[in-house]
C-alpha cells in the first residue's frame, strides 16, 4: 500500500498531494492532521471514481482510497 504524509500542510496542498500520489497506484493511505482535508480528499477521490473511508488515529487522521 503507497502510503502519503500530508500532516501540517494546509488545504488545498493535501488534495494536490494525492492526486499527485494517486498516479503510483491505488491502494493509498494518507495521514492528515484535521478533519478538513479528509473531507477534501473524500469528495476529490469520490467524484474521480475511487472508494475512500477514513478513520480516527490518534489526533489525525488516515484516509484510505482505493478502486
Amino acid at each position: 500500500m503507497n502510503e502519503l504524509d500530508a500532516r501540517g500542510y494546509s488545504c488545498p496542498e493535501p488534495v494536490l498531494m494525492t492526486k499527485a500520489a494517486l498516479k503510483k497506484g491505488v491502494p493509498l493511505k494518507v495521514l492528515v492532521d484535521s478533519m478538513t482535508p479528509v473531507q477534501n480528499i473524500t469528495r476529490f477521490a469520490s467524484h474521480a471514481g475511487y472508494q475512500v473511508s477514513h478513520k480516527a488515529v490518534g489526533d489525525d487522521f488516515e484516509v484510505t482510497i482505493s478502486k
